[in-house]
């Protein structure tokens, strides 16, 4: 004698609903890496694009300028 036919499962059957709560307890949340401090002194090398009239004005005080241009962000970051 033939099997009855099995009921197709829905979204919402009682295993289906069983292994989301599973999965939602087992997942593990990833952690954020800790954010280093800041080392004094220690600068990093990156590429800025400024306007040309603004890094004229920092290049006319001569060699340095990049240390006034540091100063200047500084300022601005309320450091």
């Amino acid at each position: 004698m033939s099997q009855p036919p099995r009921r197709p499962r829905t979204l919402h059957d009682a295993r289906t609903e069983a292994e989301a709560a599973f999965k939602q307890t087992t997942t593990k949340v990833p952690e954020l890496p800790e954010k280093k401090p800041a080392l004094p002194g220690v600068r990093e090398l990156v590429s800025l694009q400024i306007d040309q009239d603004v890094l004229e004005h920092f290049q006319e005080g001569g060699p340095g300028w990049q240390d006034r241009i540091n100063a200047a962000l500084r300022k601005a970051a309320g450091m």
